[in-house]
């Protein structure tokens, strides 16, 4: 929100609610006044106000008087501001990600509220509040009694009831404020309406501005206090309050954060890489891959145009091989529809194929700066202990709710830091497996479940279900030079990926021979190589393997009813044929090496 022509001046006198006197260059003049509180604290003889020029010369004040410094501290004091700026911040999505449409001045009830939202999946009224009282950091709404802020009030908590979404926005006309609270002292009545709305799901939101002569900006969430008694205030501040995460968080992370290699550069392709790859994946695996990755693909264009093969094989071993699949579709996406750059933006993210919320907001976040949550199981297990929340995580519409909730709590400078250091405490403090390093835990002085000594009990999950059993022989076939391999199906578990030959159950060794026969392949020798287990996610393998020797592999072409073998030097697994670690047991006898294998050899 932008003035135009701005004067500065010294505050004289204030004579009524809507004049007041001020000296320009040591000249009397009466200047109308854009706020219609006592403002006691702030127009005081001799502070230092700004005025704006007004554009119609048949005022009989020629400004208003929109700003003043208290104590170093520049307060914007125009009533209409806090409309102007929200208006402007709404339609930048800066609350509401998903926005579909806002309308001002919107009747409902008895009521005319300021704003009107539409989301993708809710409808919602919002009432701003402007705050310019603070004393000692603490800023409070109203500073005199106000019957139509309580009817308003009484009005959200109607709406909430027929099923809107409803809040009150504290717009707070300055910068750098402790908390924001009820003013019970001046109007008891107002507090008091503010916790039972509430109480009645009326969302309650404060954030602060920066403030310049000539603008004021929303600018970052500010905390809110609503209990009577300052002791409490104090107490919530420390326990379980989403506000009180980011300086804790923050200053914690500066101090303790992981050297990683995406976090160095963080552009949007290296950050969309590196969340993929983290997806499931623990940090340290994905540490040489990443690297990898980025030296044989460095941008969005080499990623567009690479083969399905090629990227098989740089993925090799990491797992979830349609992670990697997604990415090249959503480069050529990228290329075809954005000009080869990923968009500065939330819902454009979302329409990349593999990109769902949390890579969309570690992204926006982490490349672009924008207020976005980055919400993935670190995030949930961290807040479900600091805030004894029992919902369980598992379930999505959990998620969303959280991530709406967590929203209004993100520093406005530094969003990407304050998701990278949630993701850090639950990966490095706040653990998944294990009981959590509470002692060393930043936020252990605001977390609920710490004090209630229950952090092993959280998060709630729901029961995984059994894995599916899969019994399998793997046969490896080779004669001095050469092996057998088969490429597994275009869809499915694994699917484009290359194995050994199987069987489906325990075959014995006479049946592997004439299973081997049938594809004329005469067996000099077979010997076990011992069971094998892998897990899946859904499935688990299962595998009792036989190492074959032959005298001679005989060229594909020459041998009937092998249509699917496929005849190898196993020295080409190294750039070729991508084979997934679930048969790690079996490749090591042939001297093959599996994705980080390679990696580590490459680096030596």
């Amino acid at each position: 929100m932008q003035y135009r022509t701005i004067v500065p001046a010294e505050f004289v006198e204030r004579p009524n609610r809507f004049v007041a006197y001020v000296k320009i260059e040591d000249k009397l003049t009466k200047v109308h006044v854009k706020n219609t509180g006592r403002c006691k604290e702030l127009l005081v003889p001799g502070a230092k106000v700004w005025l704006e020029k007004s554009d119609n010369p048949a005022r009989s004040t020629a400004y208003d008087l929109v700003a003043v410094s208290k104590n170093g501290r520049l307060i914007n004091m125009d009533s209409q501001a806090p409309n102007r700026a929200v208006g402007e911040w709404l339609l930048n999505k800066g609350l509401f990600s998903d926005l579909v449409c806002v309308k001002p001045e919107t009747c409902f009830g008895n009521s005319r509220f300021d704003f009107y939202i539409e989301t993708r999946t809710d409808k919602i009224f919002l009432e701003v509040k402007g705050v310019t009282l603070e004393e000692d950091g603490v800023v409070r709404f109203p500073d005199a009694p106000s019957e139509r802020a309580v009817k308003h009030l009484e009005e959200l908590i109607a709406a909430r009831k027929l099923g809107y979404r409803a809040g009150v926005l504290f717009v707070i006309q300055m910068e750098g404020v402790e908390y924001f609270a009820p003013n019970y002292t001046t109007h008891r009545a107002f507090a008091e309406a503010l916790v039972k709305a509430h109480e009645a799901g009326v969302e309650i939101y404060a954030f602060d501005t920066m403030v310049t002569p000539d603008s004021m900006t929303i600018h970052q969430a500010v905390p809110i206090k609503l209990s009577e008694n300052e002791e409490d205030v104090k107490k919530k501040l420390r326990k379980g309050d989403l506000f009180a995460i980011s300086q804790l968080l923050l200053n914690w992370y500066d101090k303790n954060k992981r050297i990683l290699p995406w976090r160095s550069e963080p552009t949007a392709y290296r950050v969309w890489v590196s969340e993929i790859m983290l997806q499931q994946t623990r940090v340290e695996a994905v540490k040489p891959y990443y690297e990898r990755f980025m030296k044989a693909l460095p941008d969005v264009e080499a990623l567009a145009n690479a083969e399905e093969e090629s990227l098989l094989k740089l993925w090799e071993g990491l797992g979830y091989y349609n992670r990697v699949r997604n990415l090249n579709k959503a480069a050529i996406m990228v290329m075809e529809q954005y000009g080869g750059v990923i968009p500065a933006d939330y819902e454009e993210l979302l329409k990349l194929p593999g990109i769902g919320s949390y890579t969309a907001g570690a992204i926006a976040s982490i490349a672009y700066n924008l207020v976005h949550p980055a919400v993935d199981g670190n995030v949930l297990r961290v807040l479900s202990r600091i805030r004894m929340d029992n919902r369980l995580i598992s379930d999505a519409k959990v998620k969303v709710a959280i991530e709406k909730e967590l929203l209004p709590a993100l520093p406005a400078d530094r969003p990407g830091d304050f998701n990278q250091a949630m993701m850090e405490i639950g990966a490095t403090v706040c653990v998944p497996n294990g009981a959590p390093h509470c002692e060393s835990c930043p936020l252990a002085e605001i977390c609920l479940a710490h004090e209630s000594g229950c952090e092993m009990e959280l998060p709630k999950k729901k029961a995984a279900a059994g894995r599916r059993i899969e019994e399998k022989t793997i046969v490896v076939i080779r004669d001095r030079d050469r092996t057998v391999v088969c490429k597994r199906p275009e869809k499915g578990l694994l699917a484009g990926m290359y194995e050994f030959p199987s069987m489906d159950g325990f075959r014995t060794a006479e049946e592997v021979v004439a299973y081997l026969a049938e594809k004329g392949i005469g067996t000099i020798r077979i010997q076990s190589l011992g069971d094998a287990k892998h897990i899946f996610s859904h499935v688990e393998w299962h595998m009792k393997g036989y190492l074959v020797r032959v005298d001679e592999l005989q060229t594909q072409e020459n041998v009937e009813n092998d249509e699917q073998f496929i005849y190898i030097n196993a020295e080409d697994t190294k750039t070729r044929y991508p084979i997934p670690s679930a048969f790690a047991a079996y490749t090591k006898m042939l001297s093959m090496k599996l994705g980080r294998e390679n990696f580590e050899e490459d680096i030596l």
